[in-house]
């Protein structure tokens, strides 16, 4: 091997060593933050895109406030580089910063976006999983959430981010995961909002459909369907043997759903899965000369001979779910049930 070959290969190695990036390895035990409570402190962080106006940001804390909890804003939480929320070493620095701080309980970020996944090689995960603590967000934040969960085997949490606030649907669901009352009961997670019917008026924009029932168990893993597909091939890409995978997404034409989902299947993923759980594809718009996402969910899926449920309360939604990632769960297709069979935290 060439010197100048030989110096890259040290300098990358020195590089994930510093940040505690292992790369390949044995896959990490379990780890589970503490319940969050009334007055602890939450840590909030921009991973990704930056708030467009202060005023987000303070809304963010706000919010967080209005939860019962303290909030602290991360040093550079109101930096704009471009599309991004400051530098990447910024960005990276509040997270890392957060985990390290003894007086920070929690993390939650601001906002997706884009951006995330460039944090991945830059986080220390040994810090990380010696000071577990909840990490709270979805749609681009998908990529540190199974980055982190994949090399720590830190549980990690795919639920609203606080720019946009949380419905009282979100606040519950958010508790019960988050802040339950008890640690041992099985909790139902990403059922429809209540809704009272009348004759001639249903919840439609609610309804589950089966693409393939049955029922099956797992560990949790998944998020946004375009952002987790951009992991595969990388030192991050979940292990998805025997997982229930939850996908969800927003603005992606059925084409480009079957494009993704199309990837999982000819890397071999979606074959390894014991069920799958689709939550809401938003803003999913087609021509006359298109297949439906039902098509397509349906001919990328009911092949596998597994349960695959779609139309959980997953996704770019205002009621939305927390879902934690790593934990042992049950789908019932039949049931329409998502089940966590163990506590998300400790």
């Amino acid at each position: 091997m060439k010197r100048r070959s030989l110096f890259k290969l040290a300098m990358a190695a020195g590089a994930a060593g510093a940040s505690g990036w292992a790369g390949a390895k044995t896959k990490p035990v379990l780890l589970k933050p503490k319940a969050l409570r009334a007055g602890m402190t939450i840590g909030l962080v921009a991973p990704a895109s930056p708030a467009p106006e202060r005023d987000e940001v303070h809304f963010g804390l706000d919010i967080i406030r209005s939860l019962g909890f303290n909030a602290k804003a991360g040093r550079h939480v109101f930096e704009k580089n471009q599309y991004l929320a400051g530098s990447d070493a910024q960005r990276a620095a509040d997270l890392n910063s957060f985990f390290a701080d003894p007086s920070v309980d929690a993390i939650f970020c601001l906002r997706g976006g884009y951006g995330s996944a460039r944090l991945l090689p830059l986080l220390d995960y040994q810090r990380i999983a010696q000071k577990p603590k909840v990490l709270l967000g979805y749609s681009d934040i998908t990529a540190l959430l199974n980055g982190i969960q994949g090399q720590t085997g830190l549980v990690t949490y795919h639920g609203p981010v606080a720019a946009h606030g949380l419905t009282a649907y979100s606040v519950a669901e958010f508790q019960k995961v988050l802040q339950p009352a008890t640690l041992s009961e099985p909790l139902v997670i990403g059922a429809a909002p209540e809704f009272e019917p009348r004759p001639g008026r249903l919840d439609k924009a609610n309804r589950l459909t089966v693409i393939r029932g049955g029922t099956a168990t797992g560990r949790l893993v998944g998020g946004n369907l375009t952002v987790l597909t951009s992991l595969l091939g990388t030192p991050f890409e979940p292990d998805v043997k025997g997982c229930l995978l939850f996908l969800e997404d927003i603005g992606e034409e059925p084409y480009r759903i079957d494009r993704m989902l199309t990837q999982w299947w000819l890397a071999g993923k979606l074959q390894q899965l014991s069920g799958i759980v689709f939550g809401k594809f938003t803003e999913a718009k087609s021509n006359d000369n298109s297949f439906s996402v039902e098509e397509v969910l349906r001919s990328r899926c009911e092949a596998l001979a597994i349960p695959v449920l779609r139309g959980t309360m997953i996704g770019h939604v205002p009621d939305q779910t927390t879902v934690p990632l790593g934990v042992m769960a049950e789908l019932n297709a039949d049931a329409g049930r998502l089940t966590l069979l163990e506590s998300a935290v400790s």
